[in-house]
């Protein structure tokens, strides 16, 4: 296929509750919406980049930069046989990960639609339903975030996720055991620990955790094997794992026992095609991890979480429980048995709604036309 024009817009969308980590504090998302287009057809993606550098060195604003600047003029008129083909035509641009997989996602979505199949299919998958977690911020008190835990997992939930932070971490995590029982529960550190906490993360053994997410620094490879060494619960690296090459060293300084497979992370569907494949080969379950992403990259995560690696429950809640209206229609749902079904039709299965997508736009730009 021959790229004809690629539109970037950023986009903000107003969260429907605040959303709190180690990080800090948020109420709105905003985001870069990429659309790609080729032979009349149009693939969607969306750039997990936030407006600040706290997750990842990278920022919507960075991305938009780097897409501009160096990555669709490389696209502009070439003749791509395969989304993977685009990483070449990129290899002089180190990094920029998220800027990547945004131009990348959008392009397996038009190759999807252009072979008329759903991108799970082209993904080397079929469509099944997905066991649907949740991930939950910070709250101001243990108490409103049992609260909400029970909500949750009466909405259906099938895995719970709290952020925690030195000085919350604990306590909500013994609230949530004795008024919630068994439930299967997580916590996610976003980094926010240093190898002088290992004490206060051994505390957490006994309260049957199913892992502990990225406890220490994002590129510490080093400090997380010695940390696992000492705790009985699985260590899951998130920001650790930039590409297959991250995941190969993980593993082989047994620095963690799961792996979370973000796209936007990794540089798109290719590198996270890899790292699934090497967590299988070495039995280590991986599950989709997420970014407060609209229905978009939503339905982007549930196609790649068909793949037979993602044998957990990842971090694909429904739509409602971050935007209303999403920029989808109809929304992304969670049924009854607490999975979500993967949306049917060629490619993603989604388009964003035109007026929604005005509604939220700050700027938009087309290039290559």
């Amino acid at each position: 296929m021959k790229i004809s024009a690629v539109e970037l817009s950023v986009l903000r969308l107003p969260l429907v509750r605040p959303f709190e980590t180690s990080f800090g504090r948020v109420s709105a998302r905003e985001f870069v919406l990429v659309a790609v287009r080729a032979d009349g057809l149009v693939g969607w993606g969306e750039c997990v980049a936030d407006a600040d550098p706290y997750y990842s060195s990278e920022t919507s604003r960075s991305a938009w930069h780097v897409m501009s600047k160096y990555l669709i003029p490389a696209m502009c008129g070439a003749e791509i046989d395969h989304p993977r083909a685009l990483h070449g035509l990129w290899a002089r641009v180190r990094g920029h990960r998220m800027a990547k997989a945004a131009l990348e996602m959008a392009a397996w979505d038009l190759h999807a639609r252009r072979e008329r199949r759903p991108l799970c299919e082209v993904l080397g998958a079929s469509a099944r339903p997905i066991a649907a977690g949740v991930s939950i911020g910070i709250h101001e008190s243990v108490d409103a975030l049992v609260d909400r835990v029970q909500s949750e997992l009466a909405d259906g939930y099938r895995r719970i996720k709290i952020k925690i932070k030195p000085g919350w971490d604990r306590a909500p995590v013994e609230a949530i055991r004795e008024r919630c029982g068994d439930v299967p529960l997580m916590v996610d550190a976003n980094a926010a620990y240093d190898a002088g906490d290992a004490g206060t993360l051994a505390e957490l053994d006994r309260f049957q955790l199913m892992m502990i997410e990225q406890p220490l620094d994002y590129d510490d490879l080093v400090q997380h094997s010695r940390l696992q060494a000492s705790l009985g619960t699985a260590i899951c690296l998130d920001e650790s794992i930039t590409g297959p090459q991250a995941a190969v060293d993980a593993l082989d300084l047994g620095s963690c026992r799961i792996i979370n497979v973000k796209p936007g992370r990794m540089g798109g569907f290719g590198p996270s095609l890899d790292v699934h494949d090497i967590a299988v080969t070495r039995g280590v379950p991986v599950w989709h991890g997420g970014m407060l992403e609209s229905g978009i990259g939503r339905a982007h995560n549930l196609h790649l979480s068909t793949l037979p690696g993602f044998v957990l429950p990842g971090d694909v809640a429904a739509s409602r429980r971050y935007f209303v209206p999403d920029l989808i229609e109809p929304p992304i749902d969670v049924r009854p048995d607490g999975t979500i079904d993967v949306p049917g039709g060629p490619g993603i299965g989604v388009d964003p709604v035109p007026d929604r997508v005005r509604a939220a736009t700050l700027h938009t730009e087309r290039f290559c036309a």
